[in-house]
C-alpha cells in the first residue's frame, strides 16, 4: 500500500484525553522524573476522569502523584513511587497509601513485567521463582504460591495487568503509528505490548521517509493513535529534547509536602487551578510555563 493511502492515526489532546474513562486500567509510560505524557495526564484531570487503575512505570514519579491528587486513581500498579532527590516517596502517595485510601498492588520490578507479560501473552497469569520465602504473597493476595507441576518446586503465580489504553511519551513518531524513542524507551514496549490500544504523545511527527532512514530506532509500531505536544513531558524531561524543569517540580514538591505534613491542601489547589484548570488549552500552558524558562531546558 502506498504511503498516501494509509490512513493517518493523528488526533488532538482532547480526542486522545476522551478514550480514558471512569473505571479504566491505564498504563502510563516514563521513568521517574523522565518521559511522561504529562500533556495527556493534565487533559484526564480536567476531563474529571476518577477510578482508574493505574499501571505506572515500574520505577513511578510524580505523575502517578499527580493523578492521586487530583482523586482520579483508584488503584496503582507500581514498585516505586517517588521523585528521587526532589523527594524519596511521592508526597500525595504517601497520604493516601498510610490512610488506606489507595488500593496498591505491591510488587517488584520483575513481577511488574511478569504481570505485564502475561497479559501480553494473553495468559491469566505467569510464574515467577523470585520472591519464594518473601511477604509479597501476604501483602498482595492477588500474587498466589504454589507447586509447578513439572519440577514440584514452590513457585509465585503472578496475576497478568491488562491496560486497556497505555499512554507513552516518545521523541517522534510519523501518521502512521511507527514511534521512535531517544534512549532506552524504559518499559515502555512492555506496555505496549501488554494493552489493548497504545496513545502516543510525541515531540514531532515526522515523514515517514524520515522514520524508514533508521528502522532499528523503531521502538514501538502500529500504535492506535499519536498526539503530537511539543515540550510534552514538561516538568519532566524528554531525552533529546529538553532536561527536567528542576524548579516546577520542587514547586510541586512543595504543595504535596505542605499536605502532607499538616494536611494543608491550599497550596496543591493553587497549583492545580495554575497548572491544569485554568490553561483552557495546552498551549495556555506553555505560556503560563514561558517560553524562557523552557528554552533554558535546552542547557545540558
Amino acid at each position: 500500500m502506498l504511503a498516501s493511502e494509509r490512513k493517518s492515526l493523528v488526533i488532538d489532546l482532547d480526542a486522545a484525553a476522551a478514550t480514558v474513562r471512569d473505571g479504566m486500567t491505564i498504563a502510563i509510560g516514563g521513568f521517574i522524573n523522565s518521559s511522561h505524557p504529562m500533556a495527556l495526564v493534565r487533559q484526564i484531570i480536567r476531563r474529571g476522569v476518577k477510578n482508574l487503575t493505574v499501571v505506572g512505570a515500574a520505577s513511578g514519579g510524580l505523575d502517578l502523584d499527580l493523578l492521586i491528587a487530583a482523586g482520579c486513581v483508584k488503584k496503582l500498579v507500581t514498585t516505586y513511587m517517588g521523585g528521587e532527590h526532589y523527594c524519596p516517596v511521592a508526597p500525595f502517595f504517601r497520604v493516601a497509601a498510610q490512610r488506606g485510601e489507595l488500593d496498591i498492588f505491591e510488587c517488584d520490578e520483575g513481577m511488574f513485567y511478569c504481570a505485564l507479560r502475561a497479559a501480553a501473552q494473553r495468559l491469566p497469569s505467569t510464574p515467577w521463582k523470585a520472591g519464594i520465602g518473601t511477604s509479597f504473597p501476604q501483602i498482595n493476595p492477588e500474587i498466589k504460591v504454589y507447586n509447578d507441576p513439572v519440577s514440584g518446586e514452590p513457585m509465585l503465580a503472578i496475576p497478568a495487568i491488562k491496560p486497556a489504553i497505555a499512554l507513552i511519551y516518545a521523541a517522534q513518531s510519523d501518521a502512521y503509528g511507527n514511534v521512535q524513542h531517544v534512549s532506552t524507551g524504559f518499559g515502555d514496549r512492555a506496555m505496549w505490548r501488554a494493552a489493548d490500544k497504545t496513545i502516543a504523545q510525541v515531540e514531532r511527527i515526522v515523514p515517514n521517509e524520515e522514520i524508514r532512514k533508521n528502522p532499528l530506532a523503531t521502538s514501538l509500531v502500529g500504535v492506535d493513535a499519536v498526539v503530537r505536544a511539543p515540550y510534552g513531558s514538561h516538568p519532566f524531561a524528554g531525552p533529546g529534547y529538553y532536561i527536567e524543569d528542576s524548579d516546577h517540580i520542587r514547586e510541586y514538591v512543595a504543595a504535596g509536602n505542605a499536605y502532607a505534613k499538616s494536611g494543608d491542601r491550599k497550596p496543591f489547589e493553587q497549583y492545580l487551578k495554575k497548572y491544569i484548570l485554568d490553561p483552557p488549552t495546552y498551549e495556555d500552558y506553555l505560556e503560563v510555563v514561558g517560553i524562557k524558562r523552557l528554552l533554558q531546558l535546552h542547557e545540558y
